[in-house]
């Protein structure tokens, strides 16, 4: 289908991705399609059950789409691995997160998970995943970002970033390379507020944005802005989303990008609060973006899809502009949703896929990513001796920290090595009187092993005054386990022994416990820097 065959409705629908809140098609999302023309939808969990209905919602809203005469949909979704990701079930490998990876130093285990992942979403009728974050993470205290990065070397990054690209796109899945120019040294959440990076050029193109040039090099297929404000490109305290300096100037004209630009969710508060989702829309199109990101509420989606046809029937925005836009979404729906003849059902891929070979290669990666950074003469754990585990329990879910809900404890992990674990559940921010009944129970114990659960910048107050008291009970063996930041040890620097696992997933938790118990070293390298406190690699 040409620009020229679609009516300016029909254009701008092109350019808005939206999601819903069920699991089937439901009258928003009906209306969206319908009445707006959106071109995309997004996932979220709620929008999740068993991967059969996955599947045939996937194919309810193409179908939809088709009797509409419109052109097929993308489904997108932000399955990145680790602590962020959509899909939670059995049935769905749970690939490592970007941290993880970056600690075995092996790109190729990245381009392998990623190429499982991207199989298993084609199979539900996932056409684009929201990944890889390309973000080079060199701030400790980064909220939003951590262990969603590959690492905080901009080469490492890129090389790793570049192996996700090339397997999700050979396996029919369009990769989105996030969050341009560069999320990684921020300490403000863009869910929640705006934030800045105040590096000049030099430093940027040194640092932010050498994974963003391979990954154009590479011919990704899409990238996402951040809603984070560059002064060193746009003068104006406008961030990446919205400027016309960093989509057009910058990304366009300088780094010569060819691809599709969509933006980050436009309901974040930093566009939201500050400029509002329908004035962010049409300010997003007019800096170059070419598909606008609305991912929840109706009453926005709707403002954003009508405010971009004013300014365009006003003449504020060009037709030119749409069409540009629109010609690139076209050439790569043409490119990446042409049906392939008989595709095999999501439960006869997902039975078939579900080979022990991939359950081995999860647990290589794990094994090979958990860091020791310290030991002073605390491991291995003795078999024989009873031990205590302190585990912290993440209780509230936001957009990238979400509980698996078949998780798999360190302590159940360790009883499969030590007959008498006794493992105390607390909060992920524990208060006093939690912190002090542990540490009551943790006096009749000669080993103790604490994890730390960090969604956040820095380690909750109350598991570092926990760490802090179980250091001063100076139990015979008492080792620190970090089971997502791996940032937690500048909070409990007097950890005896300090171990990184990059995600509390239960790969990682079996692989934590058989090296804590000897059974297995630990094969990952610090992906980022930990300061003085770093004894052991």
């Amino acid at each position: 289908m040409l620009v020229s065959d679609l009516t300016l409705e029909q254009k701008i629908g092109q350019m808005f991705i939206c999601g819903f809140h069920a699991q089937e098609p439901d009258e928003q999302i009906r209306r969206l399609i319908e009445e707006y023309h959106v071109g995309g939808v997004i996932y979220f969990r709620r929008n999740i059950g068993e991967p059969e209905q996955v599947a045939s919602m996937s194919s309810s809203l193409q179908e939809m789409a088709a009797k509409q005469g419109k052109l097929p949909l993308w489904i997108a979704i932000d399955q990145e691995g680790g602590m962020v990701a959509r899909i939670d079930h059995r049935r769905v490998s749970r690939i490592p997160g970007n941290m993880s990876l970056g600690a075995t130093g092996n790109p190729d285990f990245t381009y392998r998970v990623s190429a499982i992942s991207a199989q298993e979403l084609h199979a539900l009728g996932i056409n684009m995943n929201f990944a890889p974050v390309l973000d080079v993470n060199n701030n400790p205290r980064n909220p939003v970002i951590g262990v969603r990065s590959f690492g905080e070397d901009p080469e490492q990054v890129a090389e790793h970033g570049s192996a996700a690209i090339r397997a999700y796109q050979e396996h029919g899945v369009s990769a989105a390379a996030k969050h341009f120019p560069g999320h990684g040294d921020t300490s403000v959440d863009s869910h929640l507020g705006l934030a800045s990076v105040e590096h000049g050029m030099e430093r940027l193109r040194e640092v932010e944005l050498k994974p963003f040039v391979r990954a154009i090099r590479d011919g990704v297929d899409v990238i996402m802005t951040a809603h984070v404000v560059f002064p060193a490109i746009e003068k104006e305290a406008v961030p990446a989303t919205l400027s016309k300096a960093v989509l057009t100037g910058l990304l366009r004209d300088q780094l010569g990008y060819e691809g599709v630009i969509v933006t980050d969710c436009l309901e974040m508060h930093a566009i939201a609060k500050h400029f509002g989702v329908g004035e962010g829309a049409v300010l997003a199109v007019e800096a170059g973006a070419d598909i606008v990101l609305v991912s929840h509420t109706l009453q926005d989606q709707i403002e954003a899809v009508e405010a971009v046809t004013a300014a365009v029937r006003s003449g504020r925005i060009p037709e030119s502009v749409i069409d540009a836009a629109v010609s690139r979404v076209l050439k790569l729906k043409e490119k990446r949703l042409q049906p392939s003849g008989t595709q095999e059902s999501a439960p006869a891929f997902l039975e078939r896929h579900e080979k022990p070979e991939t359950e081995r290669l999860l647990r290589e990666v794990a094994a090979g990513s958990i860091t020791l950074v310290k030991d002073d003469g605390q491991l291995p754990l003795q078999e024989d001796e009873p031990v205590l585990v302190v585990w912290p329990e993440l209780r509230s879910e936001t957009q990238v920290d979400e509980p698996w809900t078949e998780a798999k404890t360190l302590g159940q992990a360790l009883s499969e090595y030590i007959q008498d674990v006794n493992e105390l559940t607390i909060s992920a921010e524990p208060d006093l009187h939690e912190v002090e009944q542990v540490l009551a129970a943790a006096k009749g114990y000669r080993q103790v092993v604490v994890a730390t659960y960090t969604a956040g910048s820095e380690l909750p107050a109350g598991q570092r005054k926990l760490v802090e008291g179980l250091i001063a009970l100076q139990p015979q063996r008492l080792v620190v386990a970090s089971t997502r930041n791996p940032y937690d040890l500048a909070a409990v620097p007097a950890s005896p022994a300090y171990l990184c696992c990059y995600e509390n997933t239960p790969y990682f938790m079996e692989g934590l416990a058989s090296i804590l118990t000897g059974h297995a070293k630990a094969g990952g390298t610090l992906p980022v820097s930990l300061g003085s406190q770093t004894t052991a690699s």
